[in-house]
């Protein structure tokens, strides 16, 4: 199945997104590491989850095909939440939605506000709830100067190093080192303190209890960037969500375990 590129401008900034396939709607919204966008967060589940759906891929604003801001902050959940909202003002009816690691973040923060637009959410490996920063953490936030070093990262986020080939490899480079002013962007996105990423995303307890729709929450058991504590730590406080440690896996579990990640989609949104 073909997806259509697409784009609409959010504040003067262009953004992409990826559509394909009909019936129920699902927003999928990728992670926040070096050369993340839509195509190489769910390249694996994207035609699969369109014969079933209708599916848009949006990319937030800083990352894969949509534009920069043109002055600081450029991490910003406020404003990336605004571009979620307005994503969720384009498509049709109640949708689902499907994020991953700060977006799984984002999108609990969407559900709580938005209630009459999310009909339910899948998370894999969500931020959202506090932890300590560690060194794999930084890493993830760190700008790859060489392929060796993208490389290192990839081994942190990819429990089974098999997965890291030539092509996941070049998806990323592509986005890393053919555009020279990606990396200045990247670095003041993610520049000073680290602990101040995870601060600014932590849902609130009343924005948790405020979520009442069916919530399926996927984490690594092996992901050290990312602790599978921070799953489950959100879930105590939502009061319809089911909770699956996907063992042999890290923080990439569209990558790592796709077809598990399917069958979780199938399940709850039917």
């Amino acid at each position: 199945m073909t997806y259509q590129d697409r784009s609409f401008t959010f504040h003067g900034v262009p953004v992409h997104y990826m559509e394909a396939g009909t019936g129920f709607p699902l927003l999928l919204i990728h992670g926040s590491g070096p050369g993340a966008s839509s195509i190489g967060n769910w390249r694996l589940i994207l035609e699969p989850l369109a014969e079933r759906y209708h599916v848009f891929a949006m990319d937030l604003i800083g990352f894969g095909r949509s534009g920069r801001r043109a002055a600081p902050p450029y991490f910003d959940v406020s404003y990336w939440l605004s571009q979620c909202e307005a994503m969720l003002a384009l498509m049709p009816d109640r949708a689902g939605v499907i994020a991953h690691s700060l977006s799984a973040a984002l999108a609990l923060k969407l559900a709580a506000a938005n209630p009459e637009k999310i009909a339910a959410l899948l998370t894999t490996g969500a931020m959202g709830a506090a932890f300590p920063a560690n060194d794999a953490t930084k890493r993830c936030w760190t700008f790859p100067e060489t392929r060796a070093a993208l490389r290192a990262t990839a081994e942190i986020l990819i429990h089974d190093h098999r997965h890291i080939t030539d092509a996941y490899i070049e998806n990323r480079v592509q986005t890393l080192f053919t555009d020279a002013a990606y990396r200045a962007y990247f670095v003041s996105m993610f520049d000073g303190d680290r602990q101040r990423f995870i601060t600014e995303s932590l849902v609130s307890a009343a924005e948790l209890a405020a979520i009442k729709i069916p919530v399926t929450m996927l984490h690594g058991r092996n992901d050290i960037a990312f602790p599978p504590g921070i799953t489950l730590k959100l879930a105590e406080s939502l009061a319809q969500a089911d909770v699956t440690l996907l063992a042999n896996c890290s923080h990439s579990i569209a990558l790592e375990h796709p077809n598990k990640l399917l069958a979780a989609a199938g399940t709850l949104f039917g």
